[in-house]
């Protein structure tokens, strides 16, 4: 069977995450956005993971289904459908090796509650579990990794949000060349990598040693209306270990729902203090430094995947899944009727297109064009068209700015 899964969000225990970022809520969301399966995130809390097993129910494939008296009825009868929670966690692990400081955030994921709770054991002996619900640790994530398999067959580790500069495994500032200096000897345990908001699949086709790797994308959401920002698409059983297996074997993994990499907001190099954006041969050109102040600037991943290719831009590999680039509706409704994404009309268009369409990403993907045009404005739907074709302006992120993307000023 055909789904959308986002396998990476956080929970409200994880620092500047919304509070409503609860299990009701993301239950909600899930269904608003047309996502099947989504993470739980943040299992390694203590009082998350029991909010989870309050409110959860096991549905006998290693997945879960939130109990009937939390459900709500506030959601559109078109965007209605079964929605199952996978158990994952993001870690972040800080330590030395080499010679220098690394920070690797990497997702895990566990089959079951009592797999959680070992990982969750081993864990609170290294830190505190209880302080965020995406905890710090001064644990080698190949180590981390070792815990991981030793918890139960069925978990996985996947690095997490792979090429960003700061807390990544390929991260300029505290990452690896590659996966083998970072998991040694562990490195056949890795099957996938999550790409991150600043890259998508074509950039990380330009490096040979991946062409194994699944390359995953999620929204890391932090609040509700991030959930699906990006995802993953499955034809596989809905069941926990068949995506599992999607992940090692890519059989079942049909690729991957994208933000533009430019607005993310490492993409460029650059130094945010002085507004300064660079290219990876204009970082080259000022010797790394900002050409404003004179500090280091932030390489970005666009100059990191150029530094660790060694295929040109533009190759893809055999059988490598599609891509889709997407805008959130709600951003596109924000430029079309020229307010803030967050306004009450912003809110009532999105609502309406929901109720008359279906789900957002069977708008963004797959709804005809008139029938977008009929239930919103021709502007909406020429402007879905634009995305739909690659035909956007960005101005790219850099050093935690997110990029600027437009779509009518493309046209």
């Amino acid at each position: 069977m055909r789904f959308i899964a986002d396998l990476h969000i956080h929970s409200k225990y994880s620092r500047a995450t919304s509070k409503d970022m609860s299990p009701e809520s993301i239950w909600k969301w899930a269904q608003l956005k047309g996502i099947t399966v989504i993470g739980t995130g943040d299992f390694t809390h203590p009082e998350w993971l029991n909010e989870l097993k309050e409110k959860l129910d096991p549905a006998g494939n290693g997945l879960f289904r939130l109990k009937k008296e939390f459900h709500s009825d506030d959601i559109p009868d078109s965007c209605k459908a079964d929605v199952f929670f996978l158990l994952s966690a993001e870690i972040s692990c800080i330590y030395s090796k080499n010679g220098k400081t690394r920070k690797i955030h990497s997702i895990i994921f566990a089959p079951d509650f009592s797999g959680a709770a070992t990982i969750n054991s081993a864990l609170s002996k290294i830190g505190n579990l209880h302080s965020d619900g995406r905890p710090i640790l001064g644990l080698d994530a190949k180590k981390l990794l070792g815990i991981v398999l030793g918890s139960s067959p069925d978990a996985m580790l996947v690095p997490a949000h792979a090429w960003t500069p700061h807390f990544s495994v390929f991260g300029a500032v505290s990452g690896f060349d590659s996966l083998d200096e970072c998991f040694e000897e562990l490195t056949p345990h890795i099957y996938a990598i999550e790409t991150g908001l600043s890259s998508d699949p074509a950039m990380n086709w330009r490096l040979s040693a991946l062409d194994r790797i699944t390359l995953i994308s999620n929204s890391d959401a932090h609040s509700p209306a991030k959930i699906g920002r990006e995802a993953n698409f499955f034809d596989t059983e809905i069941s926990y270990n068949p995506i599992m297996d999607a992940l090692k074997t890519k059989k079942g993994f049909h690729g991957t729902i994208e933000f533009f990499p430019e607005e993310g907001k490492y993409h460029h190099d650059g130094h945010r203090q002085c507004a300064v954006s660079l290219t990876p041969k204009e970082t080259i050109k000022h010797g790394y430094l900002c050409p404003v102040c004179g500090k280091k600037v932030t390489v970005g991943v666009m100059h990191r995947v150029e530094k660790l290719a060694d295929r040109k831009e533009g190759f893809k590999p055999k059988g490598a899944p599609a891509f889709h680039s997407i805008i959130p509706l709600q951003e596109i409704i924000a430029e079309t009727i020229k307010v803030g994404v967050s306004s009450k009309a912003v809110n009532t268009v999105y609502q309406k297109l929901l109720h008359e369409l279906g789900n957002e990403f069977s708008i963004l993907i797959d709804t005809l064009l008139s029938d977008i045009e009929k239930a919103g404005s021709p502007l909406i739907s020429h402007a879905i068209s634009q995305m739909r074709k690659g035909n956007v302006n960005i101005a790219p992120g850099f050093d935690g700015e997110f990029g600027k993307i437009k779509i009518l000023s493309a046209s």
